[in-house]
């Protein structure tokens, strides 16, 4: 009797721990202020993951194969190394993952370096940023990618509401500013606002040409939800509407059974047939944020949970069909592979790899499922070493820069920073 009535207690036991670790939320941030340690809740101890996030953003900001240069007694830059650029992406990755972090000096010579070398203060350009400079900050490209500036004005206002606007830097006066000269643009001489005046989307491209189309991974709808609370623009009510749209899109944009979504897409989801944007229908190196972005939305604003939480296993069913440990980073979105003129090439590299960026961006999904398998995507991030592949191909920017952000969304540390953080 005895060892039976031990017996149902273990069962007991590992029943709550298997229910506690596979939990899932049904409000979000916005409203409980709470989020998951998802690594502590499978079975990871507190201090290493604390650790294992100190040590990789390191590895991004300090170690010796790190991405960030500081430029003389105020300013630094995100360099994509291998393309030796410094890009709005990764200028504005840097910036959220400061902030995120409280590394102010960090957050604001990043922004001093992109306000004085990548936006243009005049003409049919104001207030957006050039795309990609040199490392002296010499243009490569005069056009802006609209997703640096989404990913700008929510790091200004988070940095609004943690440091305040009277350290040197005025940042919600900044974020203002990129704010209103997007939704000044008219189409007058191409220049087009963020997001796209008919379908309330963001655009590839604020200009005639990018903004035919649109680019899922630019889809973060809680974004906009931060921008309704504080940016103090009179336009709460447009983000708000525009937070609803993009997840509507979404659902559109990915596969029904892969979860699989495009590079780049129309704005009601389908595929685009021009010859001249070969594989731009697959699921290539934009599309790797996806999983990740609707994990955000899931964290914080949780307005969608039922899909978003299906999407996150089936996209992690398909991953895991592949193998968790062998699954390739192009695929077309119906899960099989790319013809080889379809693979795009990264580093002067043209090959499909087992990627530490999506490894990582399919872990973050973890945070929206409930199925056993997403701890083995938890653990295989966990085990995954950021090296040189065999051949000398190293991606310290990209696949850094996503490493480094699924750990802060699994061990609950990608956060909404309100004035209460102050």
């Amino acid at each position: 009797m005895r060892q039976f009535i031990l017996s149902v207690i273990l069962m007991a036991c590992c029943t709550n721990v298997e229910a506690r670790s596979f939990h899932v939320w049904k409000k979000g941030a916005f409203e409980t202020g709470k989020y998951r340690n998802v690594f502590v809740e499978m079975g990871y101890q507190p201090a290493a993951v604390d650790a294992k996030l100190k040590e990789v953003f390191n590895d991004v900001f300090r170690g010796p194969n790190k991405v960030y240069f500081e430029v003389g007694d105020s300013m630094g830059y995100v360099s994509d190394v291998k393309n030796h650029d410094a890009r709005t992406e990764g200028m504005s990755y840097g910036m959220m993952i400061a902030v995120q972090f409280g590394e102010k000096d960090i957050f604001d010579r990043l922004w001093r370096w992109s306000k004085k070398y990548m936006q243009h203060h005049s003409g049919p350009r104001e207030g957006y940023f050039a795309w990609s400079c040199k490392t002296d900050g010499t243009h490569n490209a005069e056009g802006a990618a609209s997703d640096g500036e989404l990913y700008f004005v929510t790091a200004l206002l988070f940095a609004s509401n943690r440091w305040g606007n009277d350290t040197g830097i005025d940042y919600k006066r900044e974020a203002q500013y990129i704010l209103n000269c997007s939704m000044s643009k008219n189409g007058e001489e191409g220049m087009m606002p963020l997001l796209h005046p008919e379908h309330q989307l963001i655009t590839f491209t604020p200009d005639q040409f990018g903004t035919r189309i649109t680019d899922p991974s630019y889809h973060i709808p809680a974004f906009y939800e931060v921008w309704a609370k504080w940016a103090d623009d009179g336009r709460a009510d447009y983000w708000r509407q525009a937070a609803v749209k993009s997840r509507e899109f979404l659902h559109k944009a990915t596969h029904p059974v892969t979860g699989l979504n495009p590079d780049m897409c129309q704005y009601d989801g389908t595929v685009m047939e021009n010859r001249w944007m070969r594989g731009s229908n697959n699921f290539r190196y934009d599309s790797w944020r996806v999983p990740m972005n609707i994990a955000l939305d899931y964290e914080w604003s949780c307005a969608d949970r039922k899909w978003q939480q299906q999407y996150g296993e089936r996209i992690q069913n398909f991953f895991y069909s592949q193998g968790v440990n062998d699954f390739v980073d192009q695929y077309r979105v119906d899960g099989t592979l790319p013809a080889e003129n379809e693979i795009l090439q990264a580093g002067g590299f043209r090959k499909l790899r087992h990627s530490i960026g999506l490894v990582a961006t399919v872990a973050a999904a973890s945070v929206l499922c409930r199925h056993q398998k997403s701890k083995e995507f938890v653990d295989a991030l966990w085990n995954a070493k950021h090296v040189p592949f065999e051949d000398g191909y190293f991606d310290a920017y990209y696949d850094g820069l996503l490493r480094l952000f699924a750990f802060m969304h699994l061990s609950g540390n990608y956060r909404i920073i309100s004035e209460k953080s102050n």
